[in-house]
């Protein structure tokens, strides 16, 4: 399966917020919204970091 993992950066630690994640849209004003296999949707503020295909895992800095 190719889905990933999303993690938020929190100091030097990533915290889980959705797994099984099919899709990732970057929408207005820096906000993402984030769909599992599921149909479960979670919206949050901040930017891409890094991808890691091999990893299936995306990493995402939060807004203050």
């Amino acid at each position: 399966m190719c889905e990933a993992s999303v993690f938020v950066i929190d100091g030097k630690q990533e915290k889980l917020v959705m797994k099984a994640v099919d899709i990732l849209k970057v929408e207005e004003e820096g906000s993402l919204s984030l769909v599992d296999i599921f149909g479960e949707k979670k919206s949050l503020k901040g930017s891409v970091k890094a991808l890691s295909l091999v990893e299936h895992k995306i990493l995402i800095e939060e807004e203050n």
